[in-house]
């Protein structure tokens, strides 16, 4: 992944938290945990893996424009539109 430490360390805690939080959800179905418990927590991890991806994107945007990541081609703007819509 591109970008500062900073940045990377934010990523891997949302994932982190994700990673559990889906635990948790897995936890309760099995658990016969009511619907509305169920779909909070599922909410959760949904939104911690957006938030994950978006910073993701956000941080490596210059790269992916210029290319300059690894020695790579810049990315196109269909390319890039693509990647965003990926998220959505």
């Amino acid at each position: 992944m591109v970008g500062d430490e900073d940045s990377i360390a934010l990523v891997l805690n949302r994932l982190r938290r994700a990673h559990g939080q889906l635990a948790g959800v897995i936890s309760m179905i099995e658990n016969g945990r009511d619907c509305k418990d169920v779909v909070t927590q599922l909410a959760a991890v949904s939104r911690a893996l957006d938030r994950a991806g978006f910073k993701i994107v956000a941080t490596g945007l210059r790269e992916c424009m210029t290319g300059d990541a690894e020695n790579r081609e810049p990315m196109t703007e269909a390319e890039l539109e693509k990647l965003f819509l990926a998220l959505a």
